[in-house]
């Protein structure tokens, strides 16, 4: 790469930079290129992206974004899985390591919190946005259909009644 290429592709990690919500940082060491495609498809399919990168560019694009203290983990190979769900592409990459061995996961960023190893694997096994918006409706929902059964039974109970004195009566 030349010079102004270097430039192009730092500027674009820092416009990446500055527009995720996650990073998740990895050591693809022994990936073959099947699996690799793999993970990229699984990455696209939950909304997340993954993206090899080189360690000096990629420092130099982490200056001035909220992910700055990731600097220390770009040593050796490495690659970045990047999402704005602050779930999605952690949870990718988390499954993937976990089947791969070929996967580490080195540790994230989430804003400005510098995460590890095991802090991504944690927010991996959180539910996902779409799930915890269907946990609330349905926690919500749940005591109102109870609410309009308990008004509901003392009306019936009190139908039954007059009808059981309309049926007396006509007896």
């Amino acid at each position: 790469m030349n010079r102004t290429q270097k430039e192009e592709q730092v500027a674009a990690l820092n416009a990446l930079f500055g527009a995720t919500t996650l990073v998740v940082v990895t050591r693809p060491v022994g990936l073959t290129v099947a699996q690799a495609t793999d993970l990229r498809r699984q990455m696209r399919d939950a909304g997340a992206r993954f993206k090899v990168t080189k360690n000096r560019l990629t420092k130099l694009a982490l200056k001035g974004t909220a992910f700055e203290g990731l600097d220390g983990l770009f040593m050796g190979p490495t690659a970045i899985a990047y999402s704005d769900d602050p779930v999605a592409a952690a949870r990718v990459a988390v499954d993937f390591a976990e089947k791969n061995d070929a996967l580490d996961i080195m540790g994230g960023g989430l804003g400005e919190q510098v995460l590890d190893a095991a802090q991504v694997t944690a927010l991996a096994r959180l539910p996902s946005l779409d799930e915890l918006r269907g946990r609330l409706v349905g926690t919500i929902q749940t005591p109102a259909t109870r609410i309009a059964g308990v008004l509901q039974a003392p009306a019936g109970q009190v139908a039954r009644v007059f009808g059981a004195y309309a049926n007396k009566d006509a007896a």
